[in-house]
């Protein structure tokens, strides 16, 4: 269960999840590519922008900066948003291309889930694990 210091980011990485699974199963490259494109930029992008301005500055402040799991974390915001700016220039991908992405971005979810938040919920402090999800609400709000 995850505590209500992550929960804003745990909700956002259903919808991940949601795209991941139209990438993986692609049948039809358009459609997928179209509701890729329709997360990223309604969820994705900022989702990202959030943990790399808020979460993680956080949890460094109680934790490794340079732990394995954040630097895969970081690493791999770095290829999804790589692997979106070329999705959405190029309007025929193949589906490997898709299913790569849709494989990316679900263990990238499950990566961050079920390894780097029980780290981070582990190391900060509740005090400041409400602070920083205030922070979030905040920012997500703008």
């Amino acid at each position: 269960m995850r505590g209500p210091g992550l929960i804003s980011l745990s909700r956002d990485h259903h919808r991940a999840l949601v795209a991941a699974q139209s990438l993986r199963r692609a049948e039809v490259a358009g459609e997928a590519r179209a509701c890729f494109l329709d997360y990223w930029e309604t969820h994705g992008r900022r989702h990202f922008q959030l943990e790399e301005e808020i979460l993680f500055p956080a949890f460094v402040a109680y934790g490794n900066p340079h732990d394995p799991l954040l630097a895969r974390a970081l690493c791999d915001h770095i290829v999804i948003r790589n692997r979106a700016a070329a999705l959405a220039h190029d309007v025929s991908p193949a589906r490997v291309a898709l299913k790569e992405l849709g494989i990316l971005l679900d263990e990238h979810v499950r990566l961050e889930e079920r390894e780097l938040f029980p780290l981070i919920e582990q190391a900060m402090p509740p005090e400041q694990l409400a602070a920083m999800a205030e922070a979030l609400d905040v920012a997500d709000d703008d």
